[in-house]
């Protein structure tokens, strides 16, 4: 299995390619690391490759807010400018500006 780098990067402002959601990602996998039962729960025709960064989000739709893991090819950038409203935000991240948050600095690796 070959393994890529990364597309977006800790802090960047995404959005799912086919839900209404959005998120900050705070964490990237560089393959899939998951379980197997949560990997089964995708159907099997929109289920993603494997063999491709997956991506935490503190994630929030018009509903809730929320953790979610999702693959590359099912993120894009997301342009509305809007800083996301999840409550850990702040718990991690400082400023927001351009679509990206800044890693505060007791959580940068």
């Amino acid at each position: 299995m070959e393994m890529r780098e990364a597309k977006f990067g800790i802090g960047q402002v995404v959005r799912h390619r086919r839900y209404p959601f959005r998120g900050v990602i705070f964490d990237v996998d560089p393959t899939f690391s998951n379980t197997e039962e949560w990997w089964e729960s995708i159907p099997a025709d929109v289920r993603p490759r494997r063999d491709q960064p997956f991506y935490h989000l503190l994630a929030e739709n018009a509903e809730t807010t929320y953790i979610a893991y999702v693959s590359e090819q099912n993120l894009l950038k997301d342009h509305s400018g809007r800083p996301c409203r999840h409550p850990r935000v702040d718990e991690m991240f400082g400023n927001y500006e351009d679509g990206q948050y800044a890693p505060l600095p007791h959580f940068k690796n």
